[in-house]
This record gives structure tokens, sequence and C-alpha cells, in this order.
């Protein structure tokens, strides 16, 4: 090749060449930037995935768990039982049918003693300067009930005793301390109720006669020196057993400002933890006790891992499922 035809070549050579190294730098800057959107919205995704995995967390965990609610008060009526020195729940009506105004109306009177049917012993009931019922803290009517299960022991002697090591019997068995529970003590009695004589031991009203489980002077000075509770709650006319004449357990565990339920209805619908407790007696000013609502609130249980109830078997060891 001349030099005039190289001379011809090099300038469009050069533009050629030129034109390369823009269209190599804007293709690599296009390639940046492809990149750049590439990753832009691959993060994007990522964070969309990772937002999606957290709201579902979320619902999950606001998901409404189904709960049992068990109401754990007799109907007071005229048949409910009382301690023998007090009045028999009795209700009188005062009106019930149409007024001659057009419009419909009933309405009752009670009279009755305060220790009858479901109610609450104020801690004064045995203890002087010790709270009313209407001075006990809101922060104590409402807790974790723990459940002492004598049931087989009361079947064997209707005068069983809870001793200290089913108090522990029950720690060992949770994994849970007693501290800051409401402690209900079930001997099976409630199945009585309906029969007088079967719930007290006697047909009459014969202190000296009585017959049913209760909690020993032993457990319930334990209780009281070595765990901080609310209240004890039982199945049975009272916290002591029937031939209890000192009645040690209300003295020991009323004296400590704990409070006293008695008479308290459907405790073998209960698991031995797990489900809270709300008390809420009348509100009498200066009283030594009150009829009492009790409500136990607990998740609903649909099987167990070996077919057993929740009465049966620590709520560790239970399955829970929607239903």
């Amino acid at each position: 090749m001349n030099n005039e035809a190289i001379a011809i070549c090099l300038p469009s050579f050069n533009r050629n060449r030129q034109r390369f190294k823009n269209n190599l730098v804007e293709n690599t800057v296009l390639g940046k930037a492809s990149c750049r959107l590439f990753h832009r919205r691959r993060n994007m995704l990522l964070l969309f995935i990772f937002c999606s995995f957290l709201s579902s967390i979320t619902v999950i965990q606001n998901a409404p768990i189904p709960l049992e609610m068990v109401d754990m008060t007799y109907t007071f009526d005229e048949t409910t039982l009382y301690w023998p020195t007090q009045k028999k729940f009795e209700l009188v009506v005062i009106e019930n049918g149409t007024q001659e105004e057009g419009y419909w109306l009933q309405m009752e009177e009670y009279f009755s003693g305060i220790h009858v049917g479901t109610h609450m012993d104020a801690p004064c009931h045995f203890a002087k300067g010790r709270w009313s019922v209407d001075q006990i803290p809101l922060s104590h009517l409402t807790a974790p009930a723990a459940v002492i299960d004598i049931t087989k022991k009361a079947e064997e002697d209707r005068d069983a005793l809870v001793q200290v090591d089913d108090f522990e019997k029950w720690e060992m068995m949770s994994g849970q301390s007693l501290d800051g529970t409401i402690i209900m003590i079930r001997s099976g009695w409630g199945k009585r109720w309906n029969d007088k004589e079967a719930f007290i031991g006697t047909p009459d009203n014969d202190t000296t006669k009585f017959h049913y489980p209760g909690i020993s002077k032993e457990a319930a000075q334990w209780l009281m020196d070595n765990r901080n509770v609310y209240g004890v709650g039982t199945d049975t006319l009272s916290l002591d057993n029937g031939p209890s004449q000192e009645l040690m357990a209300h003295r020991i565990i009323l004296d400590k400002n704990v409070y006293g339920l008695e008479n308290v209805a459907n405790m073998d619908m209960l698991p031995i933890y797990g489900a809270t407790l709300y008390v809420m007696p009348m509100k009498i000013g200066n009283a030594s006790g009150a009829p009492t609502r009790i409500i136990a609130v607990f998740p609903k249980i649909l099987f167990t891992k070996d077919g057993t109830t929740a009465t049966e078997r620590s709520l560790r060891e239970i399955i829970i499922f929607n239903k």
C-alpha cells in the first residue's frame, strides 16, 4: 500500500477506533447501570420477601387462640348449701308480671348469710386487723391457678388432708413455682354438691359430724412460710377438713392476708396449671366474706400425647391446636 492510500485510510481508522472506544465506554456505563438496576430490583424483591415473612410471623403470633371459659360458681337458690350458723339463701319475689301501665316488671329481694354457696373468706374472717372483702387489692383477684389434685386420696379417706408434699409434687410436675398463684384444692367433692349428706357427711347441721377433705395445719404453715400466694380455694365446705374443730388452716392462711374460696364449682374442668382465675366477690364494706363469681380461662385442649386429659398431665406435655 502506498503512502497516499495509507494517508487516506488512517483518518477512517482513527474515527472507527474512537467510535469503538466510545461504544465500549457507553456499553460499559450501560452495563454498570444495568447491573445497578438488577441489584436494586433484586434487593427490593428480597426486601419484599423478608417483609412478607415478618408479616406472616406477626399474623401467626396475633392469631386468636381459642379459649375455654369455666364458671366456677354454683347458682344461688333454695338448694344452696351453707355453713350451719349462717342464714340460708332465700329469694323473695316482689314483682313478676305486667304492670297497669303495660310494661313488664320482675323484681326480687334476697336474704342470705355471707358464708354460703360459692363465697370468699376475707382475711379478717379469722385474723383481726386483716383485709376485709372490699380491701383486697385487685391485683390479688386475677392470677394463675395452681390446682392441687387430691382426688385419689379423698376417695380412700373422706377426711383426707393436703400435706406439704402435695404442694412440692405440684411444683415438680409443673415446673412452676406456687408464688403468685391462687391455689385450688381439688378433692372431687363437687360431684356431691346436690346431696347435702354426701357433701358434708351428715343430714343435719351438727358440725361435730362433718366429714370432708381439707388442708393440714402443717401444709398451711409451710405454704405461708415459703410461698407468696394470693388465695386458697377448695371444692368443699371449708379450708379445714370436716372433723377439724380448731380450724387451723383458716387461722394460719387468713392471718397472712391470703383469702379463702369455698364451695368452688367445676374444679374437675381445670388443668393443673395454665388457667387464669378471675375472682369477683361482691364488694361489701368491712365484710368478712361475700358471695363470689369465679371464672377460669385457659387455652382449649384438643388432645395430649398419650390421650390423657389436661387434669391428669402437666400442660408442658399437652399439644394445643386450633379446632
